[in-house]
């Protein structure tokens, strides 16, 4: 009698230790999708504030409309980009844009001193903290999955379940590079 509730004990402890591993795995997911998915929110935060932002810098230069409409162009095509790659792409490509129109916008002494111009650059550069947060709080995320993945047992847990590491956010060495403007 005494040799079953031993066993009995060992296959409650064992199927206790298989639960365990896979609500950790599903926590973690949970987690990569909750980041990825603030990323989204934030990128559409910035999306949303650049047409209040062209029409503000508009009537101030309006010589300048090769910055405006690459800052139009970036915008949608972060709208419209697919999975995160594209995302990320999209994203340097308009953050470059807007670094352009801000530093044109330099040259202008009256929208510098615009109100809401103002505001909508510091709501920018705001949202621009939060982006980079929420990719933060995602590579963070994938860290704690991916050392799930490769440490014991949880290697041995991630092939029962047919999870693989996942990849970090990454930036491309071409988006790493200082923004040049040329005047």
């Amino acid at each position: 009698m005494h040799w079953i509730w031993i066993s009995v004990g060992i296959v409650a402890f064992i199927g206790i230790i298989f639960f365990y591993y896979y609500n950790r795995f599903a926590t973690l997911l949970n987690r990569i999708e909750n980041s990825l998915s603030q990323i989204d929110v934030q990128l559409k935060r910035r999306a949303d504030l650049i047409p209040n932002l062209i029409e503000s810098v508009k009537g101030f230069v309006k010589h300048e409309k090769s910055a405006i409409t690459a800052v139009s162009n970036a915008r949608k095509a972060l709208v419209g980009a697919k999975g995160v790659e594209g995302k990320v792409r999209a994203d340097s490509i308009l953050e470059a844009a807007l670094g352009k129109l801000f530093a044109i916008a330099e040259a202008y002494p009256d929208l510098k001193a615009n109100t809401n111009f103002l505001e909508l650059q510091r709501e920018l550069a705001s949202t621009e903290d939060r982006v980079a947060y929420a990719r933060q709080s995602y590579n963070d995320s994938i860290l704690s999955y991916n050392t799930l993945c490769t440490t014991l047992p949880g290697q041995f847990f991630a092939k029962l379940y047919g999870r693989k590491e996942k990849e970090y956010l990454k930036i491309a060495d071409s988006e790493r590079k200082v923004v040049k403007v040329d005047f």
